[in-house]
């Protein structure tokens, strides 16, 4: 008994130059399965265990994913020069509160955020001496305490910035002036 043995030709052995397919620049879809390289196998291309030559594209690649135009054009959450500095170049900040029954005002370190003086019609003194705590009266009252207060912690200026679409006028008015009297610098 005779057995014959014969190799297949050695161009089944070989790999073809298309094994890897060519990566796009941008692929049409952003699924994962598109991350990845398409690959051109055949039954001929299977059957060698033999060394492959590995290509250097055969890596794995995020999928590419859209950005905004605003993203893109400069880094998020990136303020400006003035929003910066301001903090240092004003650092005490006036905030006053108008409610129902009381008027609020204190001087706040923007940097710390400590609050520097306090004045409050709803404190016990001012509560019981004066007739009405929210009157024009009440709000030169508390524009003097804030003054006072401020000297006594060394703060000679400071500022006040309105929100969106309020005006200086009125009891806010009132308080403003009352602290510019006494010798507050408003920067």
């Amino acid at each position: 008994m005779a057995a014959c043995i014969s190799s297949p030709p050695p161009s089944l052995f070989q790999l073809s130059s298309d094994l890897f397919g060519n990566r796009q620049a941008k692929p049409t879809s952003i699924s994962w399965s598109s991350s990845l390289p398409q690959l051109n196998l055949s039954i001929n291309s299977l059957s060698n265990p033999s060394n492959p030559k590995l290509n250097k594209e055969f890596i794995v690649q995020a999928a590419w994913t859209r950005r905004s135009r605003g993203e893109a054009a400069k880094r998020p959450n990136r303020k400006s020069w003035k929003q910066r500095t301001d903090m240092y170049m004003r650092p005490f900040l006036l905030n006053v509160f108008f409610s129902k029954r009381f008027i609020h005002a204190k001087v706040m370190h923007r940097g710390t955020s400590k609050v520097i003086s306090v004045a409050t019609t709803n404190a016990k003194d001012l509560r019981n001496t004066l007739p009405s705590l929210t009157d024009v009266n009440a709000c030169r009252v508390v524009g003097k305490l804030i003054a006072e207060r401020s000297k006594e912690a060394d703060v000679f200026a400071m500022a006040y910035e309105p929100k969106k679409n309020e005006r200086i006028e009125g009891k806010l008015g009132i308080v403003i002036d009352t602290i510019k009297e006494n010798g507050i610098i408003f920067v």
